[in-house]
């Protein structure tokens, strides 16, 4: 429980240095917080960071897109915050304490998985945009019957 309210309160913070409305901060923590949830249970299920994250950012993209048109702001307002609790940073500072310890194999090991982290939020949060934009792309595409 503690956890998840950290992942509310993590998202919030971002979101007031963003300059996100008032209005929409609430949900930023929300986005924030089911990233987190997601992310902890599959961590837990199939103990691999890499699948949690990507499945938490997937969450944080479903949710900021959903959000976005119901509140009519845009998406990123909500997913940039959202997947900060998500961000791998105890795997970055693991990896350069490596390295100052001159253990090279832990090192590398902990920087593929903090990198492979990092490209599955980003990918998670661009496989959900190109899903949302897909059906506004095929309508303009699709000629007119005149």
């Amino acid at each position: 429980m503690r956890e998840i309210l950290l992942a509310f309160i993590g998202s919030i913070c971002p979101g007031v240095i963003y300059n996100v409305e008032k209005r929409n901060l609430i949900w930023v923590g929300f986005c924030g917080m089911l990233g987190w949830i997601t992310y902890s249970t599959f961590n837990e299920l199939a103990e691999s960071v890499v699948l949690a994250s990507f499945l938490g950012a997937v969450v944080v993209g479903i949710y900021s897109e959903s959000v976005a048109r119901l509140l009519k702001a845009p998406a990123t307002v909500f997913s940039v915050p959202g997947i900060i609790p998500l961000v791998p940073g105890i795997g970055a500072y693991n990896t350069i304490q490596h390295i100052a310890e001159n253990q090279l194999y832990e090192a590398a090991s902990k920087g593929i998985e903090t990198m492979s982290c990092a490209g599955a939020i980003a990918f998670g949060i661009l496989l959900t945009s190109a899903v949302f934009r897909l059906p506004k792309k095929l309508k303009k595409r699709r000629p007119n019957p005149a």
